[in-house]
């Protein structure tokens, strides 16, 4: 083989590669996949309809002396579901309760004074930790969702990244 024909070989290649790539991409466009996806359709249900969020007791970000609870969790997660036209519906139980009721479908969402190191990552999507939230004393906090609703978690995201930024 002379230096003559490798030239053309590589543009074949590359051409060969190119088409790949857009046989790839057409087919994934044919199919409506889009990016990202709730399997399980969170953020579809709640959005009009009603947020199942459970917290914890904590501090300024949660109070549940009166009942319902109260505080600027609480607050936030409401400005949250006004933003989507949702209801919500509060449940006030330990962590590991809400966890539960998370993985078993009957929350969509636990708010309160979660920190990134929490111990239900492997149970949880996680949101990406926020300061800027009232009441959290300096600490980082995050929210939990279902795992793999990734259409909720980045509505969620952004509305908090808007709220309280980054």
């Amino acid at each position: 083989m002379d230096r003559s024909e490798r030239p053309h070989r590589r543009r074949t290649r590359r051409s060969a590669s190119a088409v790949a790539g857009f046989v790839v991409v057409a087919l994934l466009a044919g199919c409506g996949l889009t990016i990202p996806t709730d399997p399980d359709g969170t953020l579809a249900s709640v959005t009009g309809g009603v947020l199942r969020v459970g917290t914890s007791p904590d501090g300024d970000l949660v109070d549940v002396g009166d009942g319902d609870p109260s505080g600027t969790i609480v607050e936030l997660v409401d400005r949250f579901a006004d933003s989507i036209d949702a209801d919500t519906e509060w449940t006030v139980a330990s962590e590991e309760t809400l966890v539960t009721e998370l993985e078993a479908g009957d929350l969509d969402l636990i708010a309160g004074g979660i920190t990134p190191d929490t111990p239900w990552i492997d149970k949880a999507g996680v949101t990406r930790g926020y300061r800027g939230i009232g009441g959290a004393d300096g600490r980082e906090l995050v929210m939990l969702v279902p795992l793999g609703e990734n259409a909720f978690l980045s509505t969620l995201e952004a509305f908090l990244d808007e709220e309280v930024g980054g």
